[in-house]
C-alpha cells in the first residue's frame, strides 16, 4: 500500500526497496534508520522512467509540483591547495548561489561545478540523479533552509534524487534537515 500520495508516482519505502536507489544511498538511509525510526517510514521512493529524470520532464509527466522537487549539485574550490567539495540542494524553483554563498561557506576564492565525469565516479551515482544521501565521506552536505521548511505550494515533503535515473525519493524536509552530516543554510539559493 503506498504511503505517500504525490503526483501519480507510487510510493514505498526506500528500506523496503533498497534496489531502486544507488548502493551508496540504500547504505545510507538503511544506516539512518537504524537511529531514527521514522526515516523507515517516511522516506519513499518511486520508480520512474530514466528518460524523465531531469525534473522539468519528471514534473510534467508524473504531475509533480515543480515546488516540491529539489536539485542537488555538486560544487568544489580550492583553499591553500586543499580542495573542499560539497553538496548543495535547492527547490526546483530556485539555484544554488555558487558564487557567493557556496564559494563563502567553502572559504575558497573560487566554486565550480564537478565535471560530470568526476562527480559520477566519486559519488557513485548517475548524472541527474545524485541525491545528498549517500556522497562520499568528506563531502559537506548544505541544504536550502527553504528545502527543510513546508512550502504553501507543496506541502511537507521535498523529492530529491536516488542515486540512479530511474527513480525519486521523498521526505519530509524537516527530516532531511536533520540527516546525518546535513547543514541546513539560509540563503543559499537565488530566486
Amino acid at each position: 500500500m503506498p504511503v505517500l500520495t504525490l503526483g501519480t508516482l507510487t510510493w514505498r519505502p526506500v528500506v523496503d526497496h533498497p534496489e531502486l536507489v544507488a548502493p551508496s544511498t540504500a547504505a545510507a538511509i538503511t544506516a539512518w534508520a537504524a537511529r531514527d525510526e521514522r526515516v523507515a517510514e517516511q522516506v519513499v521512493v518511486a520508480q520512474i522512467d530514466a528518460d524523465l529524470a531531469d525534473t522539468a520532464a519528471m514534473t510534467q509527466a508524473y504531475d509533480v509540483p515543480l515546488a516540491v522537487s529539489a536539485n542537488c549539485v555538486l560544487v568544489a574550490g580550492r583553499r591553500e591547495g586543499a580542495e573542499r567539495v560539497a553538496a548543495a540542494v535547492v527547490r526546483a524553483t530556485t539555484r544554488a548561489d555558487v558564487n557567493n554563498a557556496v564559494k563563502r561557506l567553502l572559504d575558497v576564492r573560487k566554486a565550480s561545478f564537478l565535471p560530470m565525469d568526476r562527480a559520477t565516479a566519486e559519488s557513485g551515482m548517475e548524472y541527474g540523479g545524485i541525491t545528498p544521501i549517500g556522497l562520499p565521506d568528506g563531502y559537506r552536505v548544505l541544504v536550502d533552509a527553504r528545502v527543510t521548511a513546508q512550502d504553501p505550494d507543496a506541502g511537507p515533503y521535498v523529492v530529491i534524487g536516488s542515486g540512479v535515473r530511474g527513480s525519486k525519493i521523498a521526505l519530509p524536509g524537516a527530516l532531511l534537515a536533520g540527516a546525518p552530516g546535513v547543514e541546513v543554510v539560509d540563503g543559499l539559493a537565488l530566486a
